[in-house]
């Protein structure tokens, strides 16, 4: 009586403890570790990581879940390292400073990132808006809303008049003198003051504009904006509190300074000289080039006031430069991960970007490193996300065709995993 008892209670703890499975049946699945697509896999999903990829036969238990993406090419979920989920391109988007609550631009987000999460980027990191994508990021978190994996910036670091001052272009008597707290900082003790804001805040990174922008309401695209020694107070601090640093940077002494400092990136780098790529050469800098954006602003200079007469020029003229120099940083040998600037163009276009790779002459399964395997390193999340491998997260997307030969089929995302959940399944 005494063993059938034990062994009616050990069945029981089975029951109880046993983990239901997805299991995914894969028709092709893209190993873009080692360049290989492989046949008839099937991936076995565990309390949101994956717990097997195989090619022999998996046995579906009871309360397992089967997806047949069979007729499908399956891959990692795609990481985008330059977004702003905040906002998006439109006519009014100037005047929207001064009409929108925080309550609003944080309602139309959640649409923003359902889209992004929907077109198969399943981790991005937002380069700078206000602590709203940090609320986003907790939102998404907690199951509240759908969206991506979040990593925030928060808001930018500048210069007074810098490319991330919120209040460049204001009538005067609006500027004020803003500091630390709104992301404005000069010399090195107000730097390490913001940097530390950022961190008080709850950001994840820090994001630093180290050169003029396009789309500020200032004059110069290019010009420098923090010393050398701006930089390296930014970056020291930024290590202490175990943030990396991305360089929003145009001008090449900007991106000198930028990598000389210590940035761990350059995002769209388009006055890129040689002696900067060698210089990212060898302090293992990565370059986020965001050519979807540079097409994108270029375009939209042309149409009539869409954009004040000040940013005109620099949008014509810096634009259709990016793509040019991504070309040539790429063939240098620079590490390139993959950023689209998404929000200054339309959400869940992103992966355009694959599109204007490709046109250079990079191969798919070399972007397809860049928003995966090169992403996670550059996030420090290698050990988590970038490859459908044991023990890491189950970000899993599928599309219709082969994009080896056909790359448009990256804007036909018809499945998407994150964490083992289900998003789309079409």
């Amino acid at each position: 009586m005494r063993k059938t008892g034990t062994i009616v209670l050990l069945f029981l703890a089975t029951m109880l403890f046993a983990q239901n499975k997805i299991i995914i049946k894969c028709g092709k699945l893209v190993d873009a570790k080692n360049n290989k697509i492989l046949e008839n896999r099937t991936i076995v999903v565990v309390n949101g990581k994956i717990d097997e990829v195989t090619d022999k036969k998996v046995t579906l238990g009871k309360n397992d879940t089967f997806i047949d993406l069979s007729s499908k090419t399956v891959m990692p979920g795609l990481i985008d390292m330059h977004v702003h989920l905040e906002h998006e391109t439109n006519a009014k988007q100037y005047l929207e400073e001064f009409t929108m609550n925080e309550a609003d631009i944080a309602y139309r987000s959640i649409g923003y990132a359902e889209k992004t999460l929907l077109s198969g980027f399943t981790t991005v990191r937002d380069l700078g808006g206000t602590n709203v994508n940090i609320s986003l990021r907790r939102a998404i978190d907690a199951g509240l809303v759908k969206g991506p994996r979040v990593f925030t910036a928060g808001k930018s670091i500048a210069s007074t008049g810098g490319h991330a001052d919120p209040t460049n272009g204001y009538r005067s008597d609006l500027m004020g003198n803003p500091g630390p707290e709104s992301g404005v900082a000069n010399g090195v003790d107000e730097c390490v003051k913001a940097v530390r804001q950022r961190y008080k805040n709850g950001s994840d990174l820090i994001k630093i504009t180290a050169s003029g922008g396009v789309l500020s309401v200032a004059k110069s695209g290019e010009n420098s904006q923090f010393t050398i020694e701006e930089i390296q107070a930014i970056v020291k601090t930024a290590n202490d509190y175990g943030f990396k640093v991305a360089a929003h940077c145009h001008g090449e002494e900007a991106m000198r300074r930028a990598v000389i400092g210590g940035v761990h990136s350059i995002e769209h780098g388009t006055y890129m000289s040689e002696e900067v790529m060698q210089l990212m050469k060898e302090h293992g800098t990565y370059l986020v080039p965001t050519v979807t954006a540079g097409k994108a602003v270029g375009q939209f200079a042309k149409i009539p006031n869409y954009y004040p007469d000040i940013v005109v020029p620099k949008a014509l003229a810096i634009g259709p430069k990016i793509q040019n120099t991504f070309e040539r940083a790429y063939k240098y040998g620079v590490k390139i991960a993959f950023g689209t600037d998404a929000g200054v163009f339309v959400h869940g276009d992103n992966w355009k970007e694959f599109i204007y790779m490709s046109e250079v002459g990079m191969p798919f399964m070399e972007i397809l490193k860049t928003a995966t395997i090169n992403a996670s390193d550059l996030l420090g999340q290698s050990e988590f996300i970038g490859t459908i491998e044991k023990g890491k997260f189950a970000d899993i997307i599928a599309v219709d065709g082969n994009p080896t030969k056909d790359i448009e089929v990256m804007g036909k995302v018809t499945f998407v995993m994150k964490a083992g959940e289900v998003f789309k399944n079409e």
